[in-house]
């Protein structure tokens, strides 16, 4: 457990060291994020599972909910849709990566750890503590209560499906929507 949260921090220093002045905007530091937290993962002996159904299926669920929400807290009366270009397409696949590498690391490996000495309650609020401040650096501590949000549901999509797959699915779907929706 220890080593994991030390290799998300890590990561995180060296997004930061990386991306810096704008990490949040930084393709290269989101690549070197997720592939730090890959190796993180990879090294704690995660291995992808099978692909299920259901688990997909409860990942686009929690990711609807988690758009919805974003989609009413901005009061938006509708949907515009961002025009494609060279940034938003470089974008899309490092923030797709950026996502499934934080499920791997947080609420794959670390969950699994958390959880095999302490149970469930204790690996949902580990995991989702550790998301939220992972997040300060790139938006702020005014983003912690939205941070701990996304990272309940996202950690109750892993207890609920029993693997990474759907909270993976939902923190793609809503960090794409995030970008593409204005």
């Amino acid at each position: 457990m220890t080593l994991c949260v030390t290799g998300v921090v890590a990561a995180t220093v060296l997004r930061g060291a990386v991306g810096a002045p704008d990490t949040a905007a930084s393709v290269p530091a989101g690549l070197v994020f997720a592939l730090a937290l890959l190796t993180v993962g990879v090294a704690a002996g995660w291995r992808p599972g099978r692909p299920r159904v259901a688990a997909a299926a409860i990942g686009i669920a929690g990711g609807g909910a988690l758009v919805g929400t974003w989609l009413l807290s901005h009061g938006s009366t509708g949907v515009h849709v961002s025009p494609i270009n060279t940034g938003i397409a470089l974008w899309t696949p490092i923030v797709a990566l950026v996502a499934i590498a934080e499920e791997v690391a947080l609420r794959g490996v670390l969950f699994n750890a958390v959880r095999s000495g302490y149970g469930d309650g204790a690996a949902l609020v580990v995991s989702t503590v550790l998301f939220a401040v992972m997040h300060i650096p790139l938006y702020g501590v005014g983003s912690l209560p939205l941070d701990l949000a996304a990272g309940l549901l996202l950690g109750g999509l892993r207890i609920v499906s029993g693997g990474v797959l759907a909270p993976a699915v939902a923190h793609v779907l809503a960090d794409l929507a995030g970008g593409w929706l204005l």
